[in-house]
């Protein structure tokens, strides 16, 4: 029973102004991006191949991996401007609904102690603002992230090209766009869940 967590590699060089975080929770690969110009992914591996995966683990064995899962994420993400996290598609199926409620909402809590300021896109708009569709499939955000904001080298990983997506979604939305998006693409933003920023009325 393990938990990854790669040191992410900063870029050679990084955008200027405020540091975005975009994250994508999940059990198994939690996507990160930092406007820094690094993402990664965080999630609970298989120590063996033959073990269960972290919701068939016991109880006991299951609540520390989260744990674990979640310190190594909070730490990974730092103390950034400005979170954006993908909110949880509550039609989504298959096992581990509970457990992947537990982690994002330990998340958000945490997050929220730390006054960090959370953005919230659903998986529609995350996807809207990726690719100007928001029925696009996984493939299609893969690609158009790579096209786009190539800095951020996702290896093909829909996971971190979710969070890229998000980070530059935030970025956008504070007046500090990565590159150019088309005006469809930034209707996300309109849709999207936002905090009100120190000292604005926005």
């Amino acid at each position: 029973m393990t938990v990854t967590a790669p040191d992410p590699a900063p870029a050679p060089t990084t955008p200027a102004g405020p540091v975005v975080i975009g994250l994508d929770p999940s059990l198994t690969g939690t996507g990160l991006a930092s406007s820094n110009g690094w993402c990664d992914v965080i999630g609970y591996k298989k120590a063996r191949t033959k073990d269960p995966g972290i919701t068939q683990i016991p109880h006991a064995e299951r609540i520390t991996a989260m744990r674990t899962l979640l310190d190594q994420i909070l730490t990974a993400i730092g103390d950034p401007a400005l979170i954006v996290m993908e909110l949880p598609a509550p039609s989504r199926s298959g096992g581990g609904a509970h457990e992947r409620g537990w982690l994002w909402w330990q998340l958000y809590n945490h997050l929220d102690q730390r006054e960090t300021l959370i953005g919230l896109l659903t998986p529609n708009q995350r996807a809207l603002y990726a690719t100007g569709k928001g029925q696009a499939t996984k493939n299609a955000v893969v690609d158009a992230v790579a096209r786009r904001f190539p800095t951020w080298t996702t290896e093909g990983d829909d996971n971190a090209a979710d969070a890229v997506t998000l980070m530059a979604a935030g970025r956008d939305w504070l007046g500090w766009p990565i590159t150019d998006m088309p005006k469809t693409h930034r209707a996300a933003l309109d849709k999207a869940t936002w905090p009100t920023l120190p000292g604005a009325d926005r």
